[in-house]
């Protein structure tokens, strides 16, 4: 009997890590074609925004990592928005009012979309975000190129 539930045991884990592993962005897959609201209350389809470097940015307004994060990304942006290159944000807040506050306080004129059910959200299921902040390079062609870029990789994609 004892050996029965190990077995059951076992298969349900490996059940579970397969379900886990098909649900998580790899390098050489495609921008994923999902659609979620913006700060204007606009849906935004992120396929929509192919045939420009992409980076697909998570964070949230509780993630002092992400906070900072964004005091580079935002000069970034800035900088390079004119060389066919776009900053997405996907905030994992559940709370709509901190993440409006923190988009206007981080002064984020790039494109900011919400997921309001945290990590449980199905952006953050299906890029397999275990961590915030975590960030996605997606090539011109739609191709993910580097996950958690450093600025180096992401000028370089730029510069292609």
């Amino acid at each position: 009997m004892e050996f029965k539930i190990k077995k059951i045991m076992l298969l349900f884990s490996l059940i579970i890590s397969m379900s886990a592993a098909n649900a998580q962005m790899k390098i050489g897959d495609s921008l994923p074609n999902f659609q979620l609201k913006n700060n204007k209350e606009v849906l935004v389809n992120l396929v929509s925004l192919k045939g420009k470097t992409i980076l697909v940015d998570f964070w949230a307004s509780w993630c002092a990592p992400c906070r900072l994060a964004n005091k580079k990304l935002a000069p970034l942006y800035n900088e390079y928005k004119d060389d066919n290159f776009e900053i997405v944000g996907i905030s994992l807040d559940t709370d709509k009012m901190k993440w409006m506050a923190a988009i206007q306080k981080d002064k984020l004129a790039y494109e900011q979309l919400i997921d309001t059910k945290g990590f449980d959200s199905k952006s953050a299921l299906l890029f397999g975000v275990e961590q915030l902040p975590s960030a996605y390079l997606f090539d011109a062609s739609g191709k993910l190129v580097a996950i958690n870029p450093t600025e180096e990789q992401i000028l370089m994609q730029i510069k292609n």
